[in-house]
């Protein structure tokens, strides 16, 4: 089986009117919220072989905690600009495009994208994890799932499994 890690970026700040949106940090919540979503990841894995993040900062900021706590070799990592604000069908159409030979993904990216393609690859799980994320895709949220074997180009809508869905409240992060 394949995996695929989807997580949303962490709380960003609203604070400088003047920022881009694409240019807005995190804030103090999110940084703490990415750290420990860090240590999860790097604690119970699986560690992604490729990693796929949205080049705004908040995602930037999201992933670079996790690239500490994962070591050398750091896994390649491909920031691309179409995953800023993507909709659930380009996110898609960016994790068909991966390479047949990598296992393991991670795509870090924001809502309502990103919700809405864990939500709609999610064909099956438990059941308390499946309606959470059903309900709400938090910011720092994490959802694994477990992908068909076969090329990363056949994912399907409803064809993963969800193993995991983990939100920052989850690990006691305020």
């Amino acid at each position: 089986m394949k995996t695929l890690l989807l997580l949303r970026h962490a709380k960003s700040a609203w604070s400088d009117p003047r920022l881009d949106d694409h240019d807005r940090p995190l804030n103090g919540r999110g940084e703490r919220a990415a750290k420990a979503m860090a240590d999860h990841i790097a604690r119970q894995g699986p560690r992604p072989d490729l990693i796929l993040c949205s080049t705004a900062m908040r995602t930037r900021q999201t992933l670079a905690p996790l690239v500490k706590r994962l070591g050398a070799p750091a896994p390649p990592i491909s920031l691309e600009n179409g995953l800023y604000l993507a909709s659930e069908d380009v996110l898609l159409a960016h994790i068909r495009a991966v390479a047949d030979g990598v296992p393991t993904v991670l795509l870090i990216g924001h809502n309502d994208g990103i919700g809405q393609l864990a939500a709609d690859l999610a064909g099956s799980g438990p059941s308390g994890p499946l309606a959470a994320l059903r309900e709400k895709f938090p910011t720092g949220a994490l959802a694994v799932l477990n992908v068909p074997d076969g090329p990363w180009s056949d994912l399907t809508v409803g064809s993963a499994k969800l193993l995991d869905f983990v939100r920052p409240r989850d690990l006691a992060v305020t």
